[in-house]
């Protein structure tokens, strides 16, 4: 699947991307953005989501950069209300922010733990329980949970982020139950090795290895992520729901 094949015209919507600042947030709201859909652009940092929205409007969409801690409540609610006030509708929830803080386990402080939880699941969480009361009204939505292929099979060093994704498709799955009634899907994206900075700086002998244990013998680009959260964001996914795609070229087949 890839961004130019696919065909998805979001016209009139809005949706909302959180760690949009970089990677791929910034990806996907690009994607949504060259779909027609009007894009809140969140992250904590102002001046790399102002570059994200200058993309967005570059290709002729309409995008709003919001900063906020996902982590807090008060902010959560507060961009929930913006949009869906401000903007007359929300349509789409990517919920895509997350943060590492690698160690073993034994090693792995209070704070390790709670940042990655607080960010990754708890985030997740505060947007889901504000946007899914506006899409039930609504009669009408769509969430998108970014989980990790460590959700699925596990890391040494990544306890704490194994945890986080694993445990946004467990939410995911439940919501998707509660929600399906008033028409919203709630659906989880699980990447595995994808282009980043960081995987960069492994080098080429390490990325070589990586490529081998690949069926596909490549590394993910944020595109091939993109398409699949604008495909689950589209329309036609309207009977699938409660589903986690996992978009690793077969890495965990």
């Amino acid at each position: 699947m890839s961004l130019e094949s696919l065909k998805v015209d979001l016209s009139g919507q809005t949706a909302i991307v959180t760690g949009a600042s970089q990677g791929l947030g910034r990806a996907m709201a690009i994607a949504l953005g060259a779909a027609k859909a009007r894009v809140a652009c969140v992250a904590r940092n102002a001046a790399k989501l102002a570059e994200t929205v200058a993309a967005i409007e570059a290709a002729g969409g309409q995008a709003e950069a919001m900063a906020c801690d996902v982590s807090q409540r008060e902010n959560v609610e507060k961009i929930i209300e913006t949009v869906a006030e401000g903007w007359g509708r929300l349509d789409i929830l990517v919920n895509n922010a997350g943060i590492t803080r690698d160690t073993l386990l034994p090693a792995m402080s209070d704070e390790q733990w709670d940042d990655v939880i607080n960010t990754n699941l708890r985030g997740a969480f505060l947007f889901c329980r504000a946007a899914s009361q506006r899409m039930m009204r609504a009669r009408y939505g769509r969430i998108i949970n970014i989980s990790s292929v460590s959700g699925l099979i596990g890391n040494a060093g990544q306890t704490n982020y194994s945890a986080s994704k694993a445990g946004l498709i467990g939410l995911t799955r439940s919501l998707a139950k509660e929600l399906a009634k008033r028409k919203v899907t709630v659906n989880a994206v699980a990447p595995g090795f994808i282009e980043s900075e960081m995987t960069q700086a492994l080098g080429d002998a390490v990325l070589g290895e990586v490529k081998k244990r690949i069926p596909a013998q490549r590394i993910g680009t944020g595109d091939d992520v993109a398409a699949c959260v604008l495909f689950l964001a589209s329309p036609a996914a309207s009977y699938i729901t409660g589903q986690t795609l996992t978009v690793d070229g077969g890495m965990t087949c």
